[in-house]
């Protein structure tokens, strides 16, 4: 898995364009949490539609993206910082995000500060795969990108493992591979949603994968396009053949259309082998596709969500958040259901009775909420392009 290396560029617009774009996506999903039937599963075939099956279904490309753009990104800035460096940068960036994923992410998502309910999330994740990821760089190159594909492609076999919770290690099998409940009583309850095997792999194939960014174009494209297809073909050939990758097998349906739904229906949690190269194929060639795009126009707008990922987190959600509040008020004249979240199944907020809007009201509301952050990610992207406080790179 090793190659030359032909440049030492920090800063590289497809990648960017290519996050953007996923972050633009994250919102979708994030808007159907606050706006959606939380009663509805969009993934169930027997009571879904097809307009909000893949209305989940298209965000599934975002927190895998993301993973291995953020190992990516790390490998590049490599190149400036040193092995030494990048080392202590993740080291101290990874606990910094895990102590923002219990403290403000916590906070933003339910705007109270009772923590009966406690998620650990997408950004705890992020936080330890990058904690490993700053003991995995002092590797060859080519043994981080084994290790994260070992990683990817072996899991599924501890699928069937079964360990009490009350065991010695069953909370660790909750960290590290099947979500559950570290702690749950009436008073507090702490939910394990992202376990962080594969995502660990997911950070070092993409560190692998900054190797690749690296080269000149053209061989560039070369290595993305085989890689792509070859995740792409990987996935067709596991997911029919129903024996291994993930521990749900489709199934033929009523209708055609839906036995399709089956196929590409793979599990998120824990993320599958199936679901990995079922997204980061198509990853890996809109990478292809956007090098060379000129960043300008409409993917001007877009590079900006892209270089400022965990800023735009913080702030979407806020505002998802406020305009939740806001449609309370005017329907049921207050805003307290959307500060209550006592339990799981009422997170990130109690939704009062005839709450849910219909699909296209969510796409509505998520426009809404990508084009109000737009002055912000813009404002803050220019900051960080004009300053280089320390600080910054942890936001």
């Amino acid at each position: 898995m090793g190659m030359p290396e032909t440049t030492t560029r920090t800063r590289i617009d497809s990648v960017d364009l290519l996050r953007g774009v996923i972050m633009i996506l994250m919102a979708l999903d994030h808007t159907r949490d606050f706006f959606g039937d939380a009663a509805a599963n969009p993934t169930n075939l027997a009571t879904t539609t097809t307009a909000l099956f893949f209305t989940r279904w298209v965000t599934h490309f975002c927190a895998p993206v993301f993973f291995l753009l953020s190992g990516t990104g790390a490998r590049l800035s490599a190149a400036r910082r040193g092995t030494a460096g990048i080392s202590k940068f993740l080291l101290t960036r990874g606990l910094w995000l895990v102590l923002l994923e219990v403290t403000v992410a916590r906070f933003v998502w339910q705007f109270n500060l009772d923590y009966r309910v406690t998620i650990l999330n997408v950004i705890w994740a992020l936080g330890w795969a990058m904690v490993a990821l700053s003991a995995l760089v002092w590797l060859p190159k080519w043994a981080i990108g084994a290790f994260g594909a070992l990683m990817i492609a072996l899991h599924n076999h501890f699928d069937g493992m079964q360990l009490a919770k009350d065991s010695s290690l069953g909370w660790l099998m909750t960290v590290l591979h099947r979500p559950g409940f570290l702690s749950m009583s009436p008073e507090h309850t702490v939910f394990v949603a992202y376990p962080l095997i594969p995502w660990i792999g997911v950070m070092a194939v993409g560190y692998w994968l900054g190797g690749v960014m690296q080269m000149e174009p053209a061989r560039r494209k070369t290595w993305l396009l085989r890689l792509g297809l070859g995740a792409l073909a990987a996935f067709v050939v596991l997911r029919f053949a129903n024996v291994y990758g993930d521990f749900s097998p489709w199934k033929a349906q009523a209708s055609s259309w839906f036995t399709v739904l089956s196929f590409i229906n793979t599990s998120k949690y824990p993320p599958s082998l199936l679901y990995l190269l079922m997204t980061l194929g198509p990853a890996l060639l809109a990478l292809r596709a956007l090098d060379g795009v000129e960043v300008r126009g409409v993917w001007q707008r877009v590079v900006y969500y892209g270089r400022v990922p965990m800023f735009y987190y913080l702030l979407h959600v806020v505002i998802i958040h406020l305009l939740a509040m806001i449609a309370s008020l005017a329907r049921y004249g207050t805003a307290s259901y959307m500060v209550q979240s006592p339990s799981l199944d009422k997170f990130p907020a109690t939704q009062p009775p005839g709450w849910p809007a219909p699909v296209v009201g969510v796409w509505m509301v998520w426009l809404l909420v990508v084009v109000l952050a737009y002055p912000c990610v813009r404002w803050y992207a220019g900051v960080r392009a004009r300053r280089n406080d320390w600080w910054l790179s942890y936001l």
